[in-house]
């Protein structure tokens, strides 16, 4: 099994209007504590671009996952990523693994995705259920959600009646079929994401077991 090579953060944006539940939102990027490898991912139900529910441990058990949490299609870098990503799912799938991305996107915006394969689903995390769940969410600081909600049309989610901005760092996951994580990749600075090589070599290790 791999081990994790980098612990860390970044930021998702709800641009959802929906409330949410904080249960476990860290106070900044840098506090979060991602799931580490060893660890299951908890039971989880999501909603894919038709709204329609979809239950991760279910789809988890069909295949090896690469379980990637972006921040929204706003974010340039979270575009690039997931492009990239896209670049190699054909070799993923050789090697029999699924892709899922998830983000705060509301079912709405992610049908506007140009992403579109039965092996690389896009699934919305509005209510942040997930990424609380993978030690992934954080409050953006009151000046800074701002700055993005004027340059970004970012709405503010309801949290705990309050409104405040949650993001979530952007993560990569490489769970197998019973949801155990075998690889993280997290980085406090979003500029940077996880390389397709080591991404590969990640999944041919947990392929190989």
């Amino acid at each position: 099994m791999l081990k994790p090579i980098l612990f860390a953060c970044s930021m998702l944006i709800t641009a959802s209007v929906s409330a949410a539940t904080a249960t476990n939102i860290a106070s900044a990027a840098e506090k979060v504590s991602p799931l580490m490898p060893g660890l299951t991912i908890p039971a989880t139900t999501l909603k894919n671009k038709d709204g329609h529910n979809v239950d991760l441990t279910k789809r988890f058990a069909e295949k090896t996952t690469v379980l990637i949490v972006y921040r929204g299609g706003w974010c340039p870098y979270c575009s690039k990523q997931l492009a990239s990503i896209q670049k190699i799912e054909a070799e993923l799938a050789e090697l029999g693994a699924q892709i899922i991305a998830i983000s705060p996107d509301s079912p709405e915006k992610l049908a506007e995705s140009k992403i579109d394969s039965p092996n690389y689903q896009l699934l919305s995390d509005d209510s942040l259920t997930l990424s609380q769940a993978l030690g992934l969410a954080f409050y953006l600081d009151d000046k800074t959600a701002t700055i993005y909600r004027n340059k970004l049309g970012v709405n503010f989610v309801s949290l705990d009646g309050k409104a405040k901005v949650a993001l979530p760092v952007p993560a990569v996951f490489v769970v197998d079929k019973k949801g155990l994580v075998h690889f993280q990749y997290a980085n406090p600075n979003y500029k940077v994401r996880l390389t397709e090589n080591l991404l590969l070599a990640a999944v041919k290790s947990v392929s190989e077991q």
